[in-house]
């Protein structure tokens, strides 16, 4: 196992304030690509701004831009914190 994967985690997992460079992403064909379209795609540093009333979704800042994902979709980001 390599040390990129011994230290990935769910993107979901972060807090509010928490970044994260984008290592994987493991999320069903179809929404994959939107994510990726989103600008989550390898390499890019995503922060976490805060979470919804009730958990869910979240929202993102990715390359200046603030995105909301629900924590089922961002639990398939894997993420190195940074």
């Amino acid at each position: 196992m390599s040390d990129d994967a011994e230290i990935a985690e769910p993107l979901s997992g972060l807090q509010p304030g928490q970044r994260g460079k984008v290592i994987a992403i493991d999320v069903p064909g179809s929404m994959r690509g939107r994510v990726m379209e989103m600008g989550f795609t390898i390499g890019t540093v995503i922060e976490v701004v805060r979470f919804a009333p009730m958990g869910d979704p979240m929202e993102f800042k990715v390359r200046g831009a603030h995105i909301s994902l629900r924590k089922a979709e961002a639990a398939g980001i894997r993420v190195q914190r940074v």
